[in-house]
């Protein structure tokens, strides 16, 4: 039997959007995957709908002791403020970078893509997110489209994008597939 598939979940410590987060992972685990959420600290990361407190989630890896080469895919789940802060954590940027190197898929969503202009990942790259952050993504090298889900190749890596939560139905799709996985 094949070894299960591990996807990287990488979160703040707070302003999540909830969504984000629960629905791939649902998706993620109902393929045969198993989903890991990483922060910056262990212990539990405050989900967010919207602006209202929502759930909180247990903290499964520290970024600073993850290894990217554990991990089969990323996953970034957006919220503004979730996004924002990861996106100055040296750690998640790191993860990310390491990643992205050893030619492995990503899947952001909303404001997720935040933290692969930081990685400085999105050069050359098609894709899309909350509009808010089209200008930032174009200055980063990346061709920037209002869609519900782009998919680009290029560059030796996968790369899945949504705009919002309307949309996770295609980005869980085409983000299982970009895993390999097969949604059920």
């Amino acid at each position: 039997m094949a070894e299960q598939k591990r996807i990287a979940f990488l979160v703040d410590t707070e302003g999540i959007e909830q969504v984000e987060l629960t629905e791939p992972w649902q998706h993620v685990e109902k393929a045969g995957a198993v989903p890991r959420l990483l922060a910056p600290k262990l212990g539990t990361v405050q989900a967010y709908d919207h602006l209202t407190p929502a759930d909180t989630f247990d903290v499964d890896v520290p970024f600073a002791h993850a290894d990217p080469m554990d991990y089969d895919a990323v996953v970034i789940p957006g919220g503004v403020a979730n996004a924002d802060n990861l996106r100055m954590d040296r750690d998640a940027v790191k993860f990310v970078k390491q990643h992205v190197a050893a030619g492995k898929p990503v899947a952001a969503i909303c404001h997720g893509p935040w933290l692969l202009v930081e990685a400085d990942v999105v050069r050359g790259k098609r894709l899309t997110s909350f509009p808010s952050l089209a200008t930032d993504l174009r200055n980063a090298g990346g061709d920037w489209s209002d869609e519900e889900v782009r998919v680009c190749d290029v560059a030796g890596w996968t790369l899945v994008t949504s705009r919002k939560p309307d949309d996770l139905p295609a980005f869980n799709r085409e983000a299982l597939k970009a895993f390999g996985l097969q949604d059920i």
